[in-house]
């Protein structure tokens, strides 16, 4: 992968190698091969019930119009309404901007705040989209390594020590993509001290509500300088629903709407009206779901530390998790295709995340355990095999 200019900026656009990795099993399923796959990013469970009927609903009296370019009403006062009741802060309607999903969101984001140019700092790991829609806006992601013994969160004097007039823009995951870890109450307020005038945090908040040990904390909560990216695909199992959101400072919403009218009009209107159902009647549904995916995670952190290649620091968020394997390789994407054609077991190539994540494999335990233990019993005889 190519390095920009500046030395720590982050590589050009590149594949997504885990949709590789996931059309390479595909392919050797219509061949007959039985695959184990823990290298998807997507609930396996079905949208709640409440979701897909009010859906039902919308469509029988013809809800299938244009909305709203900010989105419907009735959708944004219920956003107002959900970040008051889990995390106490006040926002308006006036500023979310509903979208087609977190990546029309961050596509509008970087492109209200970026100019040629401008730097936005993100961890290496980081989610493999981050440093694409960035330099698609014409910014630089300026990668930050972060360790696994501080369980991959950012260490503040190695922001610090890059911060320029041209950093517009401190990215946060959490919980993370890839490293399924959780930034604290603390750790936040740490990155909301590093918004000043004519800096922003950029918060992806799409993980929320698939926390196990303690509770999620928004950005909001420290400061306003600040857009929280989030939507319905992983908490409510609505990915197919493409539908996600942005909570901006009041001065962008009017030029993120602009882009909004011009290059999507407007989210789908019956998605809209489904994701009101999420947010007010499906409590139960995602707790439901959040005890499964614990007992999961639970299970193959277990079985990971057994096999010696657990991280340090347990993740407490999401559903992944990240397995070093130096010991085994230091080709990550080799090692997938290797794994996936010998053992069945698709995982995703930890390079695929950033430089600092080779020698690691992103396992995701969106399966059910039945599917998760014979994976792990496969990739085990696959390790033994190699030393």
């Amino acid at each position: 992968m190519s390095q920009a200019k500046g030395g720590t900026r982050a590589c050009g656009i590149s594949p997504f190698y885990v949709m590789e990795v996931l059309e390479k099993a595909h392919e050797l399923e219509a061949a007959g091969r039985d695959i184990i796959h823990l290298e998807i990013g997507e609930p396996d469970f079905d949208t709640p019930g409440p979701v897909k009927e009010a859906a039902i609903r919308a469509l029988t009296v013809n809800d299938t119009h244009y909305t709203h370019s900010l989105g419907k009403p009735e959708l944004r006062e219920e956003i107002v309404a959900y970040y008051k009741r889990l995390y106490n802060v006040d926002i308006h309607p006036e500023q979310i901007l509903v979208t087609s999903g977190t990546s029309p969101a961050m596509l509008l984001i970087f492109s209200a705040l970026l100019r040629a140019g401008d730097e936005v700092i993100i961890s290496d790991p980081y989610y493999a989209c981050y440093p694409n829609h960035i330099q698609y806006a014409g910014g630089y992601p300026v990668c930050v390594p972060v360790r696994e013994e501080d369980g991959f969160k950012y260490r503040k004097e190695e922001i610090a020590k890059r911060l320029t007039p041209a950093v517009k823009g401190i990215m946060v995951n959490s919980p993370a993509n890839p490293t399924g870890n959780v930034f604290s109450a603390g750790d936040l307020a740490d990155l909301a001290g590093l918004a000043e005038e004519g800096r922003y945090i950029v918060s992806d908040e799409i993980y929320h509500g698939l926390t196990y040990e303690g509770r999620d904390h928004s950005i909001l909560e420290f400061t306003d300088r600040a857009f929280v990216i989030n939507g319905f695909s992983k908490k409510y199992a609505m990915t197919g629903w493409r539908l996600g959101y942005v909570i901006a400072p009041r001065e962008f919403v009017r030029p993120m709407q602009i882009l909004q009218q011009n290059l999507f009009i407007s989210a789908c209107s019956f998605s809209q009206a489904a994701a009101v159902a999420a947010l007010r009647e499906c409590d139960r549904h995602v707790a439901d779901m959040v005890e499964l995916y614990d007992q999961r995670r639970r299970y193959l952190l277990g079985r990971l530390s057994e096999m010696g290649i657990a991280p340090k620091v347990k993740p407490t968020g999401a559903f992944y998790t990240l397995a070093n394997v130096k010991e085994y390789t230091g080709d990550s994407y080799s090692f997938a295709f290797e794994c996936l054609e010998k053992a069945g077991v698709a995982v995703a190539p930890g390079i695929d995340f950033g430089p600092n994540c080779e020698g690691y494999i992103r396992i995701s335990y969106a399966n059910s355990l039945d599917n998760i233990k014979e994976g792990l019993n496969r990739l085990q005889r696959f390790l033994e095999m190699k030393k």
